[in-house]
């Protein structure tokens, strides 16, 4: 098996959170995209405080496959610069890394 990562991506809007969803997992880019929201969100922007209602995606899939996922987020994210931030998976059951192997290309 080899090294699996977690990407989170945050959108404005659930729609686009399933959009990014459906596309990873239809391409076999990710074997599931868990999707968290509404979170509220404080960060600088252009110089200014802001703060936002988000949606939270969690996608699980392998670290080759990053590039391409990156790739695929920003094909159909609404933000001029998303948050794209892959975690490693340092441990997971057998079971579970099984299948994630098993559903990505």
């Amino acid at each position: 098996m080899g090294s699996y990562i977690q990407i989170i991506t945050t959108t404005e809007k659930k729609e686009d959170a399933e959009k990014i969803a459906m596309t990873l997992v239809e391409k076999r880019l990710a074997a599931c995209v868990q999707i968290a929201g509404p979170i509220t969100s404080l960060y600088r922007w252009k110089g200014n405080i802001e703060r936002a209602q988000e949606w939270q995606c969690w996608i699980k899939s392998k670290e080759a496959l990053y590039k391409e996922i990156e790739k695929a987020i920003k094909s159909v994210h609404p933000y001029e610069v998303p948050e794209i931030i892959a975690m490693p998976i340092v441990a997971g059951s057998r079971d579970y890394l099984e299948w994630l192997e098993s559903e990505v290309t």
